[in-house]
């Protein structure tokens, strides 16, 4: 049985999926779902088994955004009850994504609106069904863009036509996604999940684990520095990985031509 209501996780190495399971709402977010999608996502972060972690939804959405309750409740009390305690995370809806040390692949299969918009942009990568469509939605209920989206927005696709897609609210299918370079892949719906998990599985055979992770964190951290920063950090992060035992083993399987044995991320780390 299942310990979450409402997302469904499983572990089938080297891939974790958590799959959204509210269906009759299109997968939209209550606060109870926030905490089970966090508490999933920590469990594949501690998981050695797990080398990515696949997000996608039940039914026809991803997730239509936090739903029409709890952004009633938000709008009406205008953020009275916003916890401003001092900490060291970073605040909005999944930004602890990013943080996160394993890929995290968003495998869209419907309506992505809202928070679920800013769920699949959080994510490393996004593989969409062309049943997928999306759209920012946030201004058109009188919001900005939210939960760091005119961080991450302009970084992917430029910002005119990040602000195109803020300002306009258009709903664009996963074709259109492509070309605008926000989805990396686009398959059809019944070859979804699959090509998610293959995804995953070619990551656990060509990427050393800790190279994968000083490699995410630092395309993450340099989005926002300049040269001299990037690249000195970078030089740091090198010498550090090429002495943990993944070079060597990288190296040993090179010279005697077979697959590296990768030691598995997880809670021992």
């Amino acid at each position: 049985m299942s310990a979450y209501e409402f997302v469904d996780y499983s572990v089938e190495d080297p891939v974790a999926v958590i799959r959204l399971n509210r269906p009759e709402k299109l997968n939209a977010f209550t606060y109870p779902m926030l905490a089970e999608i966090r508490s999933a996502v920590n469990a594949a972060t501690a998981d050695p088994a797990v080398v990515g972690i696949v997000i996608t939804g039940t039914g026809r959405g991803f997730s239509a955004g936090l739903d029409s309750g709890a952004l009633a409740e938000v709008t009406s009390t205008g953020g009275a009850n916003r916890d401003k305690s001092p900490g060291t995370e970073l605040p909005g809806l999944f930004s602890y994504l990013i943080e996160v040390p394993k890929p995290v692949i968003a495998a869209v299969n419907g309506v992505t609106a809202g928070g679920g918009f800013v769920l699949a942009s959080l994510c490393d990568v996004r593989i969409a069904s062309t049943a997928a469509s999306f759209t920012t939605v946030f201004l058109k209920r009188g919001l900005i863009a939210e939960h760091g989206m005119t961080w991450i927005l302009p970084r992917m696709l430029g910002p005119g036509r990040a602000l195109d897609l803020l300002w306009t609210s258009e709903r664009f299918d996963a074709r259109r996604a492509h070309e605008l370079g926000y989805v990396e892949y686009v398959c059809e719906p019944d070859e979804l999940l699959d090509r998610a998990k293959d995804y995953v599985r070619t990551i656990a055979a060509n990427a050393g684990p800790t190279g994968s992770m000083e490699t995410k964190r630092l395309v993450y951290r340099h989005m926002g520095a300049m040269y001299p920063e990037a690249l000195r950090e970078a030089d740091e992060a090198q010498w550090r990985v090429v002495a943990h035992p993944d070079a060597a083993e990288g190296a040993r399987a090179l010279i005697e031509k077979r697959e590296p044995r990768w030691t598995r991320l997880g809670a021992k780390e």
